[in-house]
Parts: C-alpha cells; structure tokens; sequence
C-alpha cells in the first residue's frame, strides 16, 4: 500500500525548496564579492624596506604601513579594499573596482615626506612641523588657479625660515618645497627639467609669520586634491617596492564575468539533462540537489565573505561535475542491487550503505589536494581553492543526506515498488531473488578485460612518459611572467590588427615584445609579454598610450624575478605536500601498496599535463598549478573509487591465494565502477569543456589543463592504477595472502 503522507511531505519541500531559490537567488548572487578579474581594479604586492638605516621591519611597523594606506585608500572611495600582510615582509593591496589606477597607485606608494628647503637643498621644515589633517584643496584668491593650503603648527618658526632665507643672498630668496626628496636630488639641477621633481620654488619678498601656507604647483583640481588628500593620509614609515602587480580594466572584469557565467551555465544545463535522461527519477532528484548545492555554495561563501574569482566560478561549475559524482555512486550501487532480485527499499539501503565508504573516502582525498593549494596559492588562486573546500564539503552534504532522504521518502512510500524503469533498468534483466548465480558486471552489454591488456597499457604510458620527457627537455614549457618575471600587457584592440601594427605602436613607448599573441573571437585581444619589469611610472605611461589608440584601457601584470622564484617553488611544494599527504591518508584507509599506487597514478597525470603544455607550447601560469592540482584531487578521487570496490570484493572472498584469483577480482571491480567512470568523466569533461570553448580567454589555459587533465585521470584510474597494484601485489601473494576478517569490515587485509 502506497503511504501518500511522504509523497506530500516530498512535494511540499520540493514546493519550498523551489520558492526558495526561485526568489532569493540572484538577490544572494548580487551579494558577492567579486575579484579583481571580474570587476576591474588592481591588486599589488610591496616589499617593505626600511626608511633609515636604523629601522627594524617589526609586526608593528607592518601594521602602522597597512594603517597608512587604509587612510589614503579610503579617499578614493574604493568599496572594501583589502590588505593583507605577508611573512616576512611583504604587504598585499587589492583595490577591486578602483576607476583610476594610476592614481591610487601613486597615492599608495608616495612617501608623502613633504620637506621645506632651500636652493642648496639644506631642510629647515618637514611633515612633523604640519598641522595633522590641515592640508586642503583651495584656490589662490588673486589668480583663481588650484593651489593647496597647509597648516604649520608653530608660525613663528616660519617666519624664522622666510627671514633666513632673505638674509642670505645666496639663496636667491627662493623657498624649495619637495615631496619625497631623496639624498642626491638637486634644485639646481631640477629647476632646468621640463618636469621636476620638487613641487614648486616660490619667491619669499618678506618675512611670514603664519600657520596658513600656500603651495602653487601649477596643479589641476584633481591634482591638488591628491596632493592635500596624501599629505593628511600622512607619510609612510616604510619604503615600498613593486613586486609584484595586475591590473585588470572594468570592460575586460565585465566581458570574463558574463563569457564565464554563460559557460557555466551551459555547463551545469548539460550535465541536469544527462543525469535525468541517464538515471531517469533518481537523476531529477540529482537535479534538484544540485541546484540546492549550488545555491548553498554561493550563500556560504558569501557569509564567509569570500571574493569570487575567474577560478573561483570555474571551481563552483567543477564543482557541480563532482558533486554529481556522488549521486552516480549511489545510483549505480543501487541498480546493482536491483539487478539481483532485491526489494526497492532493501537496494536503497544496501547502495547508501556500500557506496558512504567509497564517497568519504574520494571527497577527503580531494579535500587534502584543495588545502594544499589554499596554503601555498596566490589571492587569485586562494579563491579558487576556498570555494573548492566550499564545494566539496556542501557537495557531501547536499549528495549524502539530502539526496537520500529525498529519495528516502518515494522509496519509503513504496510507490516506486517494481518501477525498474524509473530507474533507467530494463525489468527483463532484473534476477529472480532465489538465483543465487552471480551477476557478472557488463558495461553497454559487453564485459571487458582490462587486466589481460596491462601490458599494453603500461607500454602506452611509458611510451607518453618518454616521449614527454623528451618535449620537456627540447622545448620545455611556454612560462608566463608568473615564473619569469617582466611584463604582461592585454589590449583590447576592439578589431582584428595586423601583427606589425602593433608592435610598432609599443616600440613609440620603447618597449621590445618579447611575445605577441591573440585572443577573442575576433583575434582583437593582443596579449604581449615584456621582459622587463615595468615601473609605476611607464606602467601609466603604456596605459596612456594605449588608451589613446584604442580608447580602452589596458590590462597590465608585472612580475618581479623574486616572487617569480618563490611562485616556481611553492608550485613544485604544493604537488609534493600533497602528494605526502594523500599517502599517508589512504595508507590508513587501505594499506600502503594502494597508497604508492594511487600516487603514482596522480604523478602520471600531472605529468602528461606538463607534457602536452610543452607540446603545445600553451602559456604555462600560475593558475595552471590550480588546475593540476584538481586533477591530482579528481584523479586520487576516481582511483579511491576503483580500491573501494577491489577491497570490498576483498573482503568478500576473504581469503586470496593466487595470482589468478587476485586478477579476477580487479577486472571485476574495474567492471563494475566503469559506468560510474564514465558517467563522472562525461559530467566534469563537458563542465571543462564549456568553461574552455565559452569561458573568458583569461582562463583558457587552465580550462585546457583541466580537460587533459581529466581525460589522464580516467585513463590512469581504469587502466594504470588497478594494474600496477594487482602486478606489485601479486608478486607477493603466494608468501603473503590477502586475508579479510568478516568482523572487521573497515580494516586494511590482515596478512
């Protein structure tokens, strides 16, 4: 008899649910952060020096530093900037959104030591002597021209200097006044540049002795206002260099947020319609999780106030391919189970029970993976790896305990009691309950045998390996300035433009493209990379230039050669750490010769992502160190999937003798996870693909990387994992027999 109360109480929630996401979605949306490559803005890296020679760089000083330039940002108006502080020294800026960067820039890195001298450049007054906030943008009363007027603290003390000034013919009765002047600089030799240095020179014809001083420095409004707004911010206790820069434009921010939401949307419409056509009702109710994933994802991250990222939309729409991965587990497990004659609700309760195992397992392995990366990654990349944990942990939430309590409910009410074909089963191939023969696993109706080929599998990798190798020792990578160091200018030309055009328009700002590339669906996006590092001052140059041609602003990335090393070696480190790390889980959850195994699997993928970036010579950066480290998480996730079942048909023999008795039970189990391999690989491969072929050009690479990689994961987990084990184990088999205990069902082979 049908229990009509769980269907109601499904409907009414799903009623809810719907209501839910169909009215607080785009308001939650809105409500994100969004980076710098989305939005426009800057974001720069500064190494601290030391003002004086006696200066210690301390936690303090770094924290007054940030204080500093928090108060000159909050002039500009810059909604939520974000400063960070970096061991040992180092200061982050990130100022999403900012309208002009020029100008912030100057703002952040200006000393602001205003100083009053005279024609031989002796100092008589410096920022202490000034009145704290009493600089202001005002208009001299008898030319009506910009000027900025400062309080002094103590007038008298300037009318000293005007009267010594006057007293001493030498000096030329002429006041100096500098910002930031450096040991060296010279009035003298100043006062003949068409642009000095110091800010204005002005005629003293009597003595002052005044608190209100004006400073003319044939300044614009705008100008003026800088000035004054710098000298209240105060001066800097610090030096500060460039080390690191990118600058992202507003139209490129607009342009990657809408060409990467399209694709992500496309994606996540493909892999629903496959889920509902592939699993039929269980797949609807994956739909109807997903989008609660995906909605709980954007809500959290923004209580977390995350900041969304180019990387970040890409790992939410990976993260759908993976979160769907989950419910294929269940949902094969169960067919299985139905498949022997077993009741709905006794097949229900066998997969959730047999499949929990295999899930926790695959989504810590790629959780380690995520970790690793958030530790040792740059901000842009830290996104990408926060909403990943993000996604990972609601995506088991959501697959686990959601999915099956939905599911729960229509199997609980026994309505769905024999609907095979609600399940995607034909009920001609469904066994009689009391046939105890087993099922032997077949994929599309055929079975396969993966083990008697391994050899040739294991030729095919060592052949790609050498062959690798040989790429990457002739070739080698295409590195972007991420690990070289230089410069990185996009432009949108807004049309296709010849090639020598263009470079003949950067060598009128002499600068020597080392590389010139195109992207856009009209090859109107050039992309040239500079060796040198450029400087604040042509960075605005190269800006300018551009904006005049083209009316565009362009996007600028600098990268000097020390955070060029250090980004080279934390990606080296983050594969290494978690690589140690994953070894050591699955040595826990399995046994060690798994956890070599599983290793070695996902060093052959990150491998072949090297290899055919060195092939194809597609820019290497430093995002792809994301992307590689996703595959490693998915790889180690399909390769955990693929153990689970051999250990499970393990512990169902409960004792392994034989070399021939081990390799019956890895064909099987390949055999029977194949479909769920298949399946997972369409889902992420599609979502990959779309961010690839629709998505921003800005992460083009990175997509690739990911489908390579993806395609590698499959092939190492099916073909290279399973049997390397079975070859590494079975040589031992004979002195050591794999012996299961029916008691301890979690616990690794008691030998």
């Amino acid at each position: 008899m049908v229990k009509k109360n769980r269907l109601i109480a499904f409907f009414i929630i799903l009623l809810t649910l719907g209501t839910v996401l169909a009215t607080t979605s785009l308001d939650r949306a809105e409500e994100l952060r969004l980076g710098l490559d989305l939005q426009g803005g800057v974001e720069i890296l500064y190494e601290v020096e030391p003002a004086s020679d006696d200066q210690e760089i301390t936690t303090n000083v770094l924290e007054a530093t940030v204080q500093s330039l928090r108060e000159r940002v909050d002039v500009l108006g810059v909604s939520e900037p974000n400063f960070t502080i970096e061991e040992p020294n180092r200061i982050r800026v990130q100022l999403a959104g900012i309208e002009n960067e020029d100008e912030a820039r100057e703002m952040l890195q200006t000393s602001a030591e205003l100083t009053f001298r005279d024609v031989e450049d002796n100092k008589y007054l410096d920022g202490s002597d000034l009145v704290e906030g009493g600089a202001r943008q005002d208009f001299d009363p008898n030319t009506n021209q910009p000027i900025v007027s400062i309080q002094l603290q103590d007038g008298q003390q300037f009318g000293d200097v005007t009267r010594e000034i006057l007293e001493d013919e030498s000096l030329s009765n002429q006041l100096v006044i500098w910002l930031d002047y450096e040991e060296g600089d010279s009035f003298q030799e100043e006062v003949q540049e068409e642009d000095p240095k110091f800010i204005s020179a002005p005629q003293i014809r009597d003595v002052l002795e005044t608190q209100n001083v004006q400073i003319d420095g044939g300044f614009t409004v705008q100008s003026a206002q800088q000035l004054a707004d710098i000298l209240n911010a105060g001066s800097l206790p610090v030096d500060l260099n460039e080390e690191y820069s990118q600058s992202v434009s507003a139209q490129f921010g607009l342009d990657a947020l809408n060409e990467t939401v399209f694709a992500g949307a496309i994606g996540i419409l493909f892999i629903f319609i496959f889920m509902i056509a592939y699993y039929r009702f269980p797949g609807f109710i994956s739909v109807v999780t997903l989008s609660l994933y995906i909605y709980l994802v954007i809500v959290v991250f923004g209580w977390m106030n995350g900041v969304l990222t180019l990387p970040g939309i890409a790992a939410l729409i990976l993260g759908v391919g993976m979160a769907v991965d989950a419910n294929i587990i269940t949902y094969e497990r169960m067919k299985e189970e139905l498949r022997t004659g077993k009741t709905m609700i006794a097949a229900y309760k066998a997969s959730n029970t047999n499949s929990l195992s295999t899930i926790i397992d695959a989504n810590v392995t790629t959780l380690i993976a995520a970790t690793v990366l958030f530790i040792f990654g740059t901000s842009s990349v830290q996104g990408f790896a926060t909403l990943l944990i993000v996604s990972i942990v609601l995506s088991f939430i959501t697959a686990v305990f959601i999915s099956r309590f939905l599911l729960g409910l229509w199997i609980k009410s026994r309505f769905l009691n024999n609907k095979y074909r609600w399940f995607g089963l034909n009920p001609n191939k469904v066994q009689d309950i009391a046939d105890s023969t087993p099922i032997e696993p077949k994929v599309f109706g055929r079975r396969f045998d993966f083990v008697q080929h391994r050899k040739k599998f294991f030729t095919a990798s060592l052949s790609l390996i050498v062959l690798g190798m040989i790429f990457l020792s002739t070739i080698g990578l295409n590195l972007s300035i991420d690990f070289t160091s230089g410069s990185r200018i996009e432009i949108d030309t807004q049309e296709e433009i010849d090639e020598d055009v263009l470079i003949d328009q950067f060598e009128e700002v002499d600068l020597e493209v080392s590389n010139l590339s195109f992207a856009g669906s009209e090859n109107e996006i050039a992309i040239a990379r500079i060796d040198e590092q450029l400087s604040q001052e042509r960075v605005a140059e190269v800006r300018s230039h551009f904006n005049d041609l083209y009316d565009t602003e362009a996007s600028i990335n600098t990268v000097s050669p020390i955070v060029g090393q250090e980004l080279a070696r934390n990606a080296i480190l983050s594969v290494i750490y978690a690589s140690i790390f994953i070894v050591i889980y699955v040595t826990i959850r399995f046994e060690f010769y798994f956890a070599l195994t599983a290793i070695g699997a996902l060093l052959h993928d990150a491998f072949f992502i090297l290899a055919i970036f060195s092939l194809t010579q597609v820019e290497f950066n430093v995002t792809i160190i994301a992307a590689i480290l996703t595959i490693v998480g998915y790889s180690i996730n399909d390769t955990i999937v693929t153990f689970d079942r051999i250990r499970e048909n393990l512990k169902i023999k409960q004792r392994v003798r034989s070399f021939e008795q081990l390799k019956e039970v890895v064909n099987d189990s390949l055999m029977q996870t194949l479909a769920r391999s298949i399946n997972t690989v369409i889902t992420v491969i599609f979502a990959a693909l779309c961010l690839y072929i629709f998505g921003a050009h800005a992460i083009t690479s990175f997509s690739f990387a990911l489908v390579i990689g993806l395609f590698a994961g499959m092939y190492s987990s099916l073909f290279i994992a399973a049997q390397v084990w079975l070859v590494w184990r079975g040589r031992t088999i004979a002195e050591k027999p794999i012996v299961y205990q029916e008691k301890k069902r979690n616990d690794g082979p008691q030998v």
